[in-house]
């Protein structure tokens, strides 16, 4: 079995805190992993207008926000100017590629994306993505070839951009394995590897789970299932506070044989016209606060690219709305 790692940094404090250290501890653990990088304003106290979303004050109390965040973080865009993450942290960016990882797109201002996306249309969502886009070209001389969605969060339009800004593959949903999504009337174009594993804050501090035990469960829950897997952790968790869970967990994925990679390596190691067409739905994922965008059920004899002359074209937001 093989498990990537993704790693979410949404903040400039996970950016400069939580990138290093993580980056020695996959090095140690020879583990491979995507960074994917949030490169524009760090506007993370706007996240706290979520308070009003199911299950959001739950989390608060099980993950100590203040404490993985810090006081400074949680007023940016509220009481102090959001930083630009990618003018502030970019050679900690570029320090990341040139030690071997991958990098990627993981929002321009990620609470903005996060908080706005799927109730945008079309024109709000492409300048939104070609910002991060510019953004992450700035830093890094070169556009992406992957992208994650802050929060798991998309709509149409977005699956769309990251075909006409070129991406390969991305991994913006949850899900069971890779699959092109449906869009509209026809197969997108670049694949996407859905997050498969639950994550360490939708975890800790539900049925009795804690840092002394979590990684034993997490290490677990990945052996019962079968085929590749893909982790989501979080510069601002993984790479602070919980910096001992995950090392942790790595270590146990040693001992099990589990080898830990990179997105990319998933992607050029599939077999692409065995992969299958799925569509796309809206659910909950416990632990989590408010929906997300998950795979949906196969939809069998399409190609990617390729149009469903049984579909209708629809233009706008089309992702079925089901147990939203």
């Amino acid at each position: 079995m093989r498990v990537a790692l993704k790693v979410d940094v949404d903040t400039l404090r996970g950016t400069r805190l939580g990138v290093p250290p993580l980056r020695r501890l996959f090095q140690e653990a020879g583990a491979g992993a995507t960074f994917l990088f949030s490169v524009g304003p760090d506007h993370t106290g706007r996240a706290l207008k979520r308070v009003f979303r199911r299950g959001f004050l739950g989390k608060v109390r099980r993950t100590s926000i203040v404490q993985n965040y810090g006081w400074a973080t949680l007023l940016y865009g509220v009481l102090l100017p959001g930083p630009a993450i990618g003018r502030k942290a970019g050679a900690i960016l570029r320090e990341t590629r040139a030690q071997g990882f991958e990098v990627g797109l993981h929002a321009y201002d990620h609470v903005r994306w996060q908080d706005g996306v799927a109730r945008r249309g079309e024109q709000w969502t492409r300048r939104e993505f070609e910002r991060g886009v510019e953004a992450f070209q700035a830093v890094f001389g070169g556009r992406p070839e992957t992208s994650g969605a802050a929060g798991w969060q998309m709509n149409e339009p977005a699956f769309l951009a990251e075909e006409a800004a070129g991406l390969l593959y991305a991994s913006d949903c949850r899900g069971s394995g890779p699959f092109y999504p449906f869009i509209g009337h026809r197969a997108g174009r670049c694949l996407q590897i859905p997050s498969t594993l639950p994550t360490l804050d939708e975890l800790i501090g539900r049925h009795g789970l804690h840092e002394g035990n979590l990684a034993e469960v997490l290490c677990e829950a990945s052996l019962k299932r079968t085929g590749d897997q893909v982790f989501t952790l979080h510069a601002e968790l993984e790479g602070i506070r919980y910096r001992a869970v995950l090392e942790r967990l790595l270590g146990l994925w040693r001992e099990a044989g589990v080898s830990c990679v990179s997105l990319g390596t998933l992607y050029r190691g599939l077999d692409r016209s065995r992969v299958p067409v799925c569509e796309l739905r809206w659910g909950r994922v416990p632990g989590r606060s408010g929906t997300l965008i998950r795979q949906g059920p196969r939809r069998e004899g399409i190609r990617p690219g390729i149009a469903d002359a049984r579909a209708l074209s629809i233009s706008g937001l089309s992702l079925v709305e089901s147990n939203r």
